[in-house]
């Protein structure tokens, strides 16, 4: 085993994740309730998980059993298939308690419309019905050490009727949790394919050594690959999707900007329950309480404005992508996509590092004592908004709204 391996390893021994029965919810309504059931019980401790870098096992099973895992999968397949309004709404609420929570399902969404696209009919009954049945999906993408984060080095090979993959992965959010771990990599034609790898398979090691000072407790860490047996028809040929215009990026951004705005609102609500409760006003003010402070009623109302601005352009967005995914999907209608939510997406960046950074300032140094860990909405907030560069989102609108130039199309835009 490597020295990274020796370090600090959760293994299928040390923690397995749960199956356990899962709903299955008929429609929207159902879907916005049970985010909200679980936002209510994972808001309890979340400053607490996130302070002592416990990981939310008891939250994602609840999330799971609820039937929210499943909540995008088509309804020929037995899924409820809700809008993406919805999808994003539900986001939004369970990330306002606690983003990490939000985090670590994300990839299973994006992974689950990309099978719709690329998977074969066989696999599309065969994963949509695990997930129906409670299994969980982890990330298994992303690589240290690459030129760009497209580049791949992991490889797929042939091994008699199987194959075998070797190689290494980072920024795993979601495998520590999954039942199903999908992994990328590249097949003997040079084709990026997504092998889907059972927990427990030989030779696959799950290490929990994600030290990123924000979103601590997604175990966002590293995946070690040694000669992992893959059966044949678990392994997907992703490549496709890219052989007809498609809506994957703007999918998997929404629900990036989902968790943005998510954030924005938990620190909204907790500066204005500070500010009520436990500021003290400035001297100069003069107001018995930091509430009566003009300056500071004149900020929560900006920043107010921008989250419902931020908040209409996902929805907006979320409308967008209904409708294009309603019919046959051009290339013209793919960019449009992704340019709505390349605006919600700079629109939610920008309220969720404002939010959590004015916080701080409108609360006061009190704010800033361990006990209340009030720093970790900026922490989440500056992490998450990392996964791509927001200065791209300003660029690929202009360009389209400018000189009809179409967005790439890759899972970031």
């Amino acid at each position: 085993m490597s020295s990274l391996a020796d370090a600090v390893v959760q293994s299928d021994l040390d923690i397995a994740p749960l199956l356990l029965p899962a709903q299955v919810l008929r429609n929207d309504a159902q879907a916005i309730q049970a985010a909200h059931e679980l936002a209510q019980v994972a808001r309890l401790n979340a400053a607490k998980r996130d302070q002592q870098r416990k990981l939310p096992w008891a939250e994602i099973e609840q999330f799971t059993r609820s039937g929210l895992g499943s909540i995008s999968i088509p309804r020929e397949y037995g899924g409820p298939q809700v809008s993406f309004v919805t999808l994003a709404e539900v986001f939004a609420i369970i990330s306002a308690a606690d983003p990490a929570l939000g985090q670590i399902p994300q990839n299973q969404f994006g992974i689950l419309n990309l099978l719709s696209g690329s998977a074969t009919e066989a696999q599309k009954k065969q994963l949509f019905k695990s997930v129906l049945d409670g299994w969980r999906i982890g990330n298994a993408g992303p690589e240290r050490g690459t030129k760009n984060t497209l580049e791949l080095k992991a490889r797929i090979t042939a091994n008699g009727d199987d194959w075998v993959i070797n190689g290494q992965k980072f920024y795993s959010t979601g495998a520590l949790f999954a039942h199903w771990v999908a992994v990328k990599a590249l097949n003997d034609d040079g084709r990026q394919v997504m092998a889907f790898i059972r927990r427990g398979t030989p030779g696959m090691r799950i290490v929990d050594d994600w030290s990123g000072f924000g979103q601590r407790t997604t175990a966002s860490g590293t995946i070690l690959l040694n000669n992992v047996r893959v059966e044949p028809e678990l392994v997907v040929d992703n490549w496709k999707i890219n052989d007809t215009p498609n809506i994957q990026g703007a999918v998997s951004q929404l629900i990036q900007a989902a968790i943005d705005a998510g954030i924005a609102r938990g620190a909204i609500d907790d500066a204005i329950d500070f500010v009520k409760t436990r500021a003290r006003p400035w001297i100069d003010a003069n107001v018995e309480r930091a509430g009566d402070d003009l300056y500071v009623i004149a900020d929560i109302g900006k920043l107010k404005i921008e989250l419902h601005a931020a908040e209409a352009l996902l929805r907006k967005a979320g409308q967008v992508l209904d409708q294009v995914s309603a019919a046959p999907i051009t290339t013209e209608s793919a960019a449009r996509a992704s340019i709505a939510v390349a605006e919600a997406k700079v629109l939610t960046t920008e309220i969720s590092l404002l939010a959590s950074e004015k916080l701080l300032e409108l609360a006061g140094s009190r704010a800033t004592l361990a006990e209340f860990n009030l720093d970790r909405h900026w922490r989440n907030a500056r992490v998450h908004t990392l996964h791509d560069p927001v200065r791209w989102k300003y660029y690929a609108v202009g360009a389209y709204r400018l000189n009809g130039t179409l967005p790439n199309r890759h899972s970031w835009i």
